[in-house]
C-alpha cells in the first residue's frame, strides 16, 4: 500500500512538469489591420489637348458706306450685316488644381485653340446697285481662367471664368460700277469668358473632360484696307461673341491613385 501511494505521488508530480496542450492565446501571432488606400485627390498640375466645335455671332457696322466711301458714293442711314461662323477648334491647355476641405477644388488654367469658324453674307450697295460680300474667319481663341469645383472621388464638376483673346480676319469683296473691291482687316481683341464642365480621372494619370465656354468680346473698330481703292483704310465697327464645346484629354502630374 505504501509502495502504491508513492508511485501515484511520483506520477502526479511528473504530470505537472510536462507541457500541456497550447491554448488559443498561446498560439496567436501579432496581427495588424491593413491600412486603407489613400483617398483620391485632384491636387496637382496637368497638360493636355482638346478638340471641339465653335460657333460665333458677328455684326459689322457699316460695310456698305465703308465700300462706297472709296468711290465717294455715300448713302443715308447705317447698315448692319451679321454672320454666324461655325467650325472646328483644336488646341491645348495647361493648369494646376488644389483640393481642400475635403471635396472642393480651386485651380488656374491657360488654353489656346486654333479655329476654322467661318461664314459669309451678301449685302446690297444702294448707291451703285451692286452687291458686296462680308466674310469673317476666327483664327484663334485663347483664355486665362480660374476654376472652382466640387470633387466626387474621380469626378470633378467645375465652373471657370477669366480673360479671353480672339483673332479674326474680315473681308469685304464685290464690285462698284464694274470696279472690283477687296477690303481686308485683321482684329485681335481682349474679352472675357465663363464656362463649366465635368472632368473624369479614368486611368492613373489621365482624365477626360467635357466643357462648354462662352466668350464675349464686345465692339471694336477695325481699319479695313483696300490697297487699290482705299489704301489709307476705312474704320468699321465689329461686335462679336463666341461659344465653344470641347472634349479634352489631360495628363496629370500626380501619383496616379
Amino acid at each position: 500500500m505504501h509502495t502504491l501511494m508513492k508511485t501515484l505521488l511520483i506520477a502526479a508530480t511528473g504530470s505537472t512538469l510536462l507541457p500541456g496542450p497550447a491554448t488559443a492565446a498561446d498560439m496567436s501571432l501579432p496581427f495588424k489591420a491593413p491600412m486603407p488606400p489613400p483617398a483620391f485627390s485632384w491636387t496637382g498640375c496637368y497638360l493636355g489637348a482638346h478638340v471641339g466645335g465653335g460657333w460665333a455671332h458677328k455684326e459689322a457696322t457699316d460695310p456698305v458706306n465703308a465700300i462706297q466711301s472709296a468711290f465717294t458714293e455715300m448713302t443715308t442711314g447705317v447698315t448692319t450685316v451679321t454672320v454666324d461662323p461655325i467650325g472646328v477648334v483644336v488646341g491645348g491647355q495647361i493648369g494646376c488644381d488644389y483640393q481642400f476641405a475635403p471635396t472642393w477644388v480651386v485651380g488656374v488654367e491657360g488654353a489656346a485653340s486654333g479655329s476654322t469658324m467661318k461664314a459669309s453674307a451678301n449685302f446690297a450697295l444702294p448707291a451703285s446697285g451692286d452687291t458686296g460680300e462680308f466674310s469673317a474667319l476666327t483664327d484663334f481663341v485663347a483664355s486665362a481662367t480660374g476654376r472652382f469645383g466640387y470633387a466626387a472621388d474621380h469626378w470633378l464638376f467645375y465652373a471657370k471664368a477669366g480673360a479671353a483673346w480672339v483673332g479674326d480676319k474680315y473681308d469685304f469683296t464685290g464690285s462698284v460700277t464694274g470696279t472690283p473691291v477687296a477690303f481686308e482687316g485683321l482684329d485681335q481683341r481682349l474679352g472675357w469668358t465663363v464656362g463649366g464642365g465635368i472632368d473624369w480621372a479614368f486611368y492613373h494619370h489621365w482624365s477626360l473632360a467635357l466643357e462648354y465656354d462662352y466668350y464675349q468680346f464686345g465692339s471694336h473698330t477695325v481699319l479695313m484696307i483696300d490697297p487699290n481703292n482705299a489704301p489709307a483704310g476705312v474704320p468699321v465697327n465689329f461686335k462679336q461673341s463666341v461659344q465653344i464645346a470641347k472634349l479634352a484629354l489631360n495628363f496629370h502630374m500626380w501619383d496616379g491613385r
